[in-house]
């Protein structure tokens, strides 16, 4: 499919952010009480952070923003920084630049976080915004987040967009703003959990994801 304007997920899309995040989470449950290993907490990777705290550990809304402010504590100085391009992704990206291609991320994380991140690994060169959370959290929902992307393009019909990303709430976020998807199989994201949420097209890796692109 050709899609002139290309929304990418950051983590588990881009780049691999396993030991930052893992380390981070463990920083942020220790400090709570919560002795756990770094292979436990790759379910961190991809959904909206105070929600991973709410949902897999049963924090209020309060408590888990203070799970977000302890996270923090390790993830700002370190743990962004913690993480590898994957391999072959420079190559689709150069292709789809040089091919006319608009390029945004659209992630969770907050956007000032991404932008650093995208800088760290000299990825900013080939996008053209970050689009991402308030400092608060409080538009991480990836529905929103998409919304905010397309609104920067109020010209142009919905067929021109695409979502890619390895988690479902990529898939859903695009689902709800009536945009197609890829789903990638190399990220974080469960296979089953991918192809329950049905998204427009399934790749395996990223040479596969440039081949459909």
């Amino acid at each position: 499919m050709a899609y002139p304007i290309i929304f990418f997920d950051l983590d588990g899309t881009l780049i691999d952010p396993k030991i930052g995040i893992t380390k981070a989470a463990q920083h942020a449950l220790k400090r709570m009480g919560i002795e756990e290993d770094t292979e436990n907490l790759l379910k961190f990777i991809g959904p909206p952070l105070h929600k991973s705290f709410q949902e897999y550990y049963g924090f209020s809304e309060e408590k888990a923003m203070e799970g977000v402010l302890h996270y923090r504590e390790y993830f700002h100085p370190t743990g962004m920084y913690e993480s590898t391009v994957y391999p072959d992704i420079i190559a689709v990206l150069t292709n789809l630049q040089q091919s006319g291609n608009r390029l945004l991320v659209v992630t969770s994380k907050p956007t000032w976080i991404a932008e650093k991140i995208v800088q760290h690994h000299g990825l900013d060169t080939f996008f053209e915004k970050v689009v991402g959370s308030q400092p608060d959290l409080s538009n991480a929902d990836k529905t929103d987040l998409v919304a905010e992307a397309l609104a920067l393009f109020p010209d142009q019909p919905k067929y021109s967009f695409v979502m890619i990303g390895d988690r479902k709430h990529d898939i859903f976020g695009a689902q709800a703003n009536a945009i197609d998807s890829v789903g990638v199989y190399y990220g974080y994201g469960a296979e089953d959990e991918i192809s329950k949420a049905k998204p427009t097209h399934i790749v395996k890796n990223v040479k596969d994801l440039l081949q459909y692109l």
